[in-house]
């Protein structure tokens, strides 16, 4: 749960950083209204990613209609119109002749057409209220997504032909795109049924994007059942059809799956239908033109090519930096708390309610009065005389005159009293009352500290208030073993030789004097032994309680410390998602900035700012609502207090500069300058932007290209793309401006290859002939029809 707050956090501070409206980045919009159309079970992942996409990059994007077509089972998904294919066209097809029977049974089926149509009508309907979003209302762009290897795509010409119909009622003109999507890496395991599967919608495709081609079916249904029929004059099916696989015209697989294809899908649908608000005219910036595009990767004999692209960003990685600033952020907050402040070993004792006068005070709260000594006078005396016992020593005396009563009565009356306080003494309660009050004396000490006083060890040279008692032991041990033998040696005297007050011939009155030196030198050392035991016991007690503290402390910093090391790998970890050159330095650079904010807020605010009620509140009280409540409550000050200052602000290039330098030290002469940044950061964009998709023949005959930046044309870095091979580009260039300072992004389009250019093709091809030799079927329309491998 905890690592989910983190991961939140900080994909909510990248959204955040990049809608920034008021600091830099602006979101663009799109010019004309915008159907996206998903058709087939594979490509309902797509759905999500390219909504949230779309949402966080377009102004207008609640304007957006998404539509999936597929089989049932799938929960149903906000926003997304869903049209289910009926279940017998899957449940009795056979392998060997699954698309086949599938588009048969389409058409005999009554209640398939009339559920598409009503679906259809929905989202022309939904288009049209939200027709204030959108600049003009005169065209529509339908972009139609499938993967090449779902057998579902075998209906992509009549869901495209029934959707451009209906749509046409409410719009001047529809402009189709269709997007085939091919995933190699998941296709290696079923190569052989998967790559005749895709071999087969490419063929198809082949022959819908022929200047011939033409086809008319019944799929216009209305509320009584009534067909209509929907036709298509000769000429290309779609607009363009775009191809992107997970693997780049080098052959390297991509690592995140397809989710590069979707990234492309969605600048590629706001390269062609954006509003220009304000687009810089310059010479050299080229704005995208779709007719020239078009024109530009057609053959001679007037035969479509097909398109794919590849798309690249170099941004400020912010959901690293995010991490590694609340790490940063967390690292400093701890070390405040575990800055121990300067107490001697008696301040110590004293913090904590054990120094020797406390010590005292609770011993003697548990003693019964001196005063209750004086009730001894009233026991019973043996009928004895003073002369009988005079040459006795006082414990033979004492013997003769009670007995055992005076025992009994010291026992009775004072140490059973003491033991049944000493019972009832709670140590824990006294040590945190102590505590508890010394805390308003000393506010600096953290509970590091008070874990490191309460251990049971020397630490960093300096004794903890376990030994320090464990030394007032001892002591209390010495004392009590000595007034023990000193009692036993003075009961040993002999009666006449004590300094009692005697009368001669009055032996009664010799009798009580004897008694009352018994009952005042005695008993009274007896109860400072009492006191003494008493004491033993009670340090012996505080010892326990107070190693019970410690261990209540220790769990607690281990928390603490647990949360320390679970911050830092959440960090690396994310480090290592990003670029290895645009993820450099962060650590470094990003504790002296975070090290910086802290100092400078400290200064302003005090030294105790961040465990202020209004920040962190009681550096003792962190866990007080556990470690998602500490989480919750560091992630809400890191961003009050730490994310919201000017050293977050500078444009991607200047924090990416500032960052590759931070361990270079002054005068060196490796320094990174800004013209060698740009060099790196262009060569970054332009690598990664590589085609995705691989080609039989890498420079085939007709390959085209299209080159379009995503950021600030006024910043220096896009003036630099623009220069960098200004005299000898042989691709066109342009600029998608768009006021940001998070990062720029590089969108490459490349026309003009045909399905027998792929190498997906190339080596499918061996297994579609092969599958259909041994009796397998894989088209709806008559195979005579398809252009010829």
């Amino acid at each position: 749960m905890v690592r989910q707050k983190l991961e939140q956090f900080a994909a909510e501070y990248d959204r955040a950083e990049e809608r920034l409206t008021g600091r830099g980045d602006d979101q663009s919009s799109i010019h004309y209204p915008a159907v996206f159309l998903f058709i087939g079970d594979k490509s309902r992942e797509a759905t999500q990613p390219i909504m949230q996409m779309n949402e966080k990059r377009w102004e207008n994007s609640e304007g957006l209609i998404y539509m999936y077509a597929g089989s049932a089972g799938e929960p149903a998904t906000a926003r997304l119109l869903e049209y289910h294919f009926p279940e017998m066209v899957k449940k009795d097809a056979d392998s060997h002749k699954l698309r086949p029977e599938m588009y048969r049974q389409f058409y005999a089926d009554k209640q398939g057409l009339p559920e598409l149509n009503r679906i259809l009508r929905e989202a022309s309907g939904s288009l049209a209220e939200y027709g204030r979003l959108y600049p003009s209302f005169d065209r529509v762009r339908l972009s139609i997504i499938t993967r090449v290897d779902d057998p579902l795509n075998v209906f992509v010409p009549e869901i495209s032909l029934l959707a451009e119909a209906i749509f046409r009622q409410s719009f001047k003109a529809v402009q189709m795109d269709l997007y085939a999507l091919i995933n190699e890496r998941e296709g290696a395991e079923a190569f052989g049924y998967s790559s005749s599967l895709g071999v087969a919608f490419l063929r198809e495709l082949n022959l819908m994007q022929q200047p011939d081609f033409q086809f008319t079916a019944p799929l216009h249904v209305t509320e009584d059942g009534l067909s209509i029929a929907v036709t298509h004059p000769p000429s290309p099916l779609f607009d363009l059809v775009y191809i992107l696989s997970d693997r780049d015209e080098r052959g390297i697989a991509s690592t995140d799956g397809m989710q590069s294809c979707y990234e492309a899908i969605s600048h590629i649908s706001l390269l062609k239908n954006r509003h220009d608000k304000d687009q810089p005219f310059h010479a050299n910036n080229a704005a995208y033109n779709n007719t020239s595009f078009k024109n530009n990767i057609m053959t001679e004999s007037g035969r479509q090519g097909f398109v794919s692209a590849g798309l690249s960003k170099v941004k400020r990685p912010n959901q690293s930096i995010a991490h590694a600033v609340l790490y940063h952020f967390y690292r400093g907050l701890l070390a405040r708390v575990k800055q121990e402040p300067s107490l001697s070993n008696a301040e110590k004792l004293t913090f904590f309610g054990v120094d020797g006068a406390a010590l005292d005070r609770a011993a003697g709260q548990m003693m019964p009065l001196e005063e209750r000594l004086e009730e001894m006078h009233g026991l019973m005396t043996n009928d004895i005389s003073y002369g009988a016992i005079r040459k006795l020593s006082l414990k033979e005396a004492e013997e003769a005159l009670f007995g055992g009563g005076g025992e009994a009565f010291f026992r009775s009356n004072f140490q059973e009293e003491a033991a049944r306080r000493l019972q009832e003494f709670r140590a824990v309660e006294w040590l945190d009352a102590a505590i508890k009050q010394s805390l308003s004396r000393y506010p600096d000490v953290g509970v590091f500290a008070l874990a490191a006083w309460t251990a049971d060890e020397t630490t960093n040279g300096s004794t903890g208030i376990v030994d320090q008692l464990r030394n007032s032991r001892r002591e209390v041990e010495m004392l009590l073993a000595s007034a023990k033998a000193e009692l036993e040696q003075f009961r040993q005297g002999r009666v006449e030789e004590q300094g009692i007050p005697r009368l001669p011939l009055m032996d009664r009155h010799n009798l009580r004097a004897l008694i009352r030196y018994l009952f005042s030198q005695v008993y009274s050392r007896k109860r400072e032994i009492l006191m003494l035991e008493t004491k033993l016991m009670l340090i012996v007690k505080l010892e326990e309680a107070i190693l019970q503290l410690h261990d209540r402390y220790r769990a607690v910093t281990r928390q603490l410390e647990t949360m320390e090391q679970m911050l830092h790998d959440t960090a690396l970890g994310s480090i290592k998602t990003a670029d290895d050159y645009i993820g450099q330095n962060i650590m470094e650079y990003y504790e002296r900035v975070t090290a910086d904010i802290m100092e400078q807020w400290e200064s302003k605010r005090g030294r105790q700012a961040f465990f202020a009620d209004s920040a962190m509140g009681d550096s003792r009280r962190l866990l007080e609502h556990g470690i998602e409540g500490l989480t919750d409550r560091l992630i809400e000050v890191c961003r009050m207090t730490i994310l919201t200052s000017p050293m977050f602000s500078r444009t991607f290039e200047e924090e990416l500069l500032q960052r590759a330098n931070v361990t270079i030290e002054y005068g060196n002469k490796t320094v990174l300058t800004k013209e060698e940044l740009f060099k790196k950061l262009y060569r970054i964009l332009e690598d990664n932007a590589a085609i995705q998709l691989r080609l039989y023949d890498y420079t085939q005959e007709h390959r085209y290209e299209e080159k379009y930046v995503f950021g600030d044309y006024s910043s220096e870095f896009v003036q630099y793309i623009f220069q960098a091979d200004e005299s000898s580009r042989i691709y066109k260039l342009g600029c998608v401006h768009e006021k940001r300072s998070s990062g720029v992004e590089k969108l490459n389009l490349m026309g003009g290859f045909h399905p027998e250019d792929l190498m997906y093709y190339v080596n499918g091809k061996v297994y579609y002939e092969t599958y259909i030799k041994n009796g397998y079927e894989f088209h709806g329309i008559d195979k005579s029809g398809l252009p010829e491998l």
